[in-house]
């Protein structure tokens, strides 16, 4: 089978991918590289998901690339603003025209004859299966299925008469002027959505099991947006980068080292946004904080519209649906003409392509991830994975720095093949997160496993990795390069690749 051959493979086109791109750009000229994306647009999460008051949980100033400042005033940005600034990020750095869209990877082999990455694509338009090769592939995948979100099994949902909406899915033109709204769940979408359908709805109820942790954060970074007065752009999106990562990191090991203080500090500045209007224990969660990720809300505005009575907190477990709404297991019942599922996200590692390795399947779930970037024997091959309690970008920078590194490496050394190995014994597997939501216990065995010490040790701490990936050798007796390089392959495909 005659195929195009790229010395990198990325797949997907959303935030990572888009980086990722670019990346390869500001460190390798030169090299030649294909976006496969399975959607018809790039954007990833901030062009799929379309519900009322989408928006960043997470500080630009993190969120957005190392290398591109965020310059918009808000600092808690709205899904379109993210959405341009990737596409204005593609663009400036020419990464569209290598962007092949409505390509969906489905199986990725490893030959180590070859020292190759084959990768069968699926093209959505024929649903015909076609094969490029590639020297290395970075999966810029995320991880959750676009194309099915998690909702439960509901108990007489098919006896509502009114209208059921996933937030993944939001209806195109949904008008919710003067209706009654349940929204069913606490993460970071219900928080979302609730402000935003309070501005034309009757009135709206958020239906939580358990609470969640909710911090109120400015929407505008007033230190950045009075010092653009006086200072260059990038510096002082490196000062708010710094000051904010800084925060996070400090704040993060305070509530993981002191958690009932930590836990007493949260609730006090939730208990001075409510007054006595709403009940606290509709916002006391039984674990430690950062067990789940925090909800941020811009200048408190979920606060506000509980304050005024257009929306609410019920915290109780579902019964059943009814004709007009949802029995609650207390008894009480909800009337509804709109219902919200805002459960969560089923997730999805590698996109669920079929992985190989010499004929046999990889199975992810059995190895361990090394440095946070790549898997245990399996070779020429990165995972894009962001920080569950910080920005995704942060480790989603360095992850490709990384990567840049050891093609480095490789070229320097006439070497094709870049595979860590496990041969220390007193390394424990251990689960990949400790992070207790739904959507990653559901999903655990997906994941691959961590190690009990560094290389293998997932840290979520971006100064650290920053080290670990910026500093450490490459050679470091665990990232074995093997191959020696072969005469340049004849038939290369140039750099560029069509766009559809």
């Amino acid at each position: 089978m005659t195929s195009e051959h790229f010395d990198v493979v990325i797949i997907g086109a959303g935030l990572s991918g888009i980086g990722a791109a670019c990346h390869l750009e500001r460190q390798r000229p030169g090299t030649s590289y294909v976006i496969l994306e399975a959607r018809d647009v790039m954007g990833g999460t901030w062009d799929l998901f379309r519900y009322p008051g989408i928006r960043s949980n997470s500080d630009m100033y993190t969120l957005g690339y190392n290398f591109k400042p965020w310059t918009d005033p808000k600092a808690i940005a709205d899904g379109p603003s993210i959405l341009s600034y990737i596409k204005e990020t593609a663009a400036e750095y020419g990464v569209e025209r290598h962007i092949r869209y409505g390509q969906k990877v489905r199986r990725a082999e490893w030959g180590s004859d070859e020292a190759e990455w084959a990768v069968d694509v699926e093209q959505a338009a024929t649903g015909e299966t076609t094969r490029i090769t590639g020297g290395f592939v970075i999966a810029c995948t995320g991880y959750y299925n676009y194309d099915h979100g998690y909702t439960p099994e509901f108990p007489g949902r098919d006896d509502f008469t009114g209208e059921v909406v996933h937030p993944q899915f939001w209806p195109e033109g949904l008008d919710v002027t003067g209706k009654r709204i349940v929204v069913i769940g606490s993460g970071a979408t219900a928080v979302t959505l609730l402000p935003a359908l309070a501005e034309t709805a009757d009135h709206v109820v958020m239906l939580q099991r358990s609470p969640t942790y909710v911090i109120s954060l400015p929407e505008q970074d007033v230190i950045s947006n009075t010092l653009r007065r006086y200072l260059p752009e990038k510096l002082v999106y490196r000062m708010a980068r710094g000051r904010n990562v800084t925060a996070q990191l400090l704040f993060y090991k305070f509530a993981r080292a002191q958690p009932e203080r930590a836990r007493r500090l949260l609730l006090s500045m939730v208990r001075r946004q409510l007054g006595d209007k709403v009940d606290m224990r509709h916002f006391t969660p039984t674990y430690d904080p950062w067990d789940e990720r925090l909800c941020a809300v811009p200048d408190g505005d979920l606060f506000r519209v509980l304050r005024s009575g257009r929306a609410s907190v019920v915290t109780d477990t579902i019964d059943s649906f009814t004709e007009t709404g949802i029995r609650l297991t207390s008894g009480d019942e909800l009337g509804a003409d709109v219902i919200v599922t805002a459960t969560g996200l089923e997730v999805l590692i590698l996109g669920g392509m079929e992985v190989l390795v010499d004929g046999e399947r990889f199975e992810q779930s059995q190895k361990m991830n090394y440095k946070g970037v790549m898997f245990e024997d399996l070779p020429n091959a990165a995972m894009v994975f962001g920080y569950t309690n910080s920005s995704w970008t942060l480790k989603a920078d360095i992850s490709v720095e990384y990567v840049c590194r050891v093609l480095e490496h490789m070229d320097a050394t006439g070497t094709r093949q870049a595979t860590p190995r496990h041969h220390d014994p007193t390394v424990r597997p251990e689960p990949f997160t400790t992070m207790t939501s739904g959507y990653l216990q559901r999903a655990k065995d997906q994941f691959p496993q961590q190690g009990s010490k560094a290389p293998w040790r997932v840290y979520m701490n971006y100064a650290r990795d920053w080290l670990t990936l910026h500093r450490a050798p490459i050679e470091d007796g665990v990232l074995e390069f093997s191959n020696p390089r072969p005469a340049v392959r004849s038939a290369r495909s140039s750099a560029a690749a069509p766009t559809r």
